[in-house]
């Protein structure tokens, strides 16, 4: 399966996820950065809210775009069993903890600066991202969530790694994912157009979510 684009991936999520969950007016809580314009368009579809879910990948030595972790607002991290293997040792991960913890907090501030986070519990929640590698930040994201106590924990994706879905399993009430190639080495290979999510879009799109539910922006 293919997407054009987060939109057109984000919309098809929200055509499954809208027979069993549109009733209950869930709480959607985007990974950001590039999660939160799929958030918006799910919300709407759904008749819910939009916030986000702050969580870091903790970055493989030398190699950036590659998860041996998650970690969020908390302090708590998910670190994969094969971290030790990239030279991911202890120390490196204090120091790495620390850098992204610096970065949750910043972004704690630029994205909900007049707002604390809306609350999850006792409600329907949906944790979106544009995709699953690893599985790091989504485990981190949904044992954040989990912590909250919501009645009913979701996790929604267009496309995941089979490992990976397997895994996130463990932590979700239930994974909605479209498509689970067995050829996956990339989010970005199944959408014809990837491009990166801004800052400024996200706090725009977040501005405007603080209407209340439904009221996330356009699509």
């Amino acid at each position: 399966m293919y997407f054009r684009d987060r939109i057109d991936a984000a919309q098809r999520l929200a055509a499954t996820l809208a027979a069993e969950y549109r009733a209950s007016r869930p709480l959607v809580l985007a990974i950001p950065r590039g999660a939160v314009p799929m958030g918006r368009v799910i919300a709407n579809a759904l008749d819910g809210e939009l916030d986000v879910v702050l969580v870091r990948k903790l970055r493989a030595p030398g190699q950036p775009e590659f998860a041996v972790g998650a970690i969020d607002e908390t302090g708590w991290a998910y670190i994969a069993d094969y971290a030790a293997s990239t030279g991911a040792d202890e120390r490196y991960l204090a120091r790495e903890k620390a850098a992204q913890l610096a970065v949750l907090a910043e972004r704690r501030a630029s994205y909900t600066p007049a707002r604390p986070p809306i609350d999850p519990a006792g409600r329907t929640v949906i944790v979106v991202d544009d995709g699953l590698a690893t599985g790091a930040t989504m485990i981190a994201a949904l044992h954040a969530v989990r912590a909250k106590r919501p009645a009913k924990l979701v996790c929604a994706v267009p496309v995941g790694a089979p490992d990976s879905v397997s895994k996130v399993a463990e932590y979700a009430d239930q994974v909605v994912c479209l498509s689970m190639p067995p050829d996956f080495r990339a989010v970005g290979q199944f959408y014809g157009s990837f491009p990166q999510v801004d800052d400024d879009e996200v706090r725009a799109i977040l501005a405007r979510a603080g209407a209340g539910p439904g009221n996330v922006g356009g699509s």
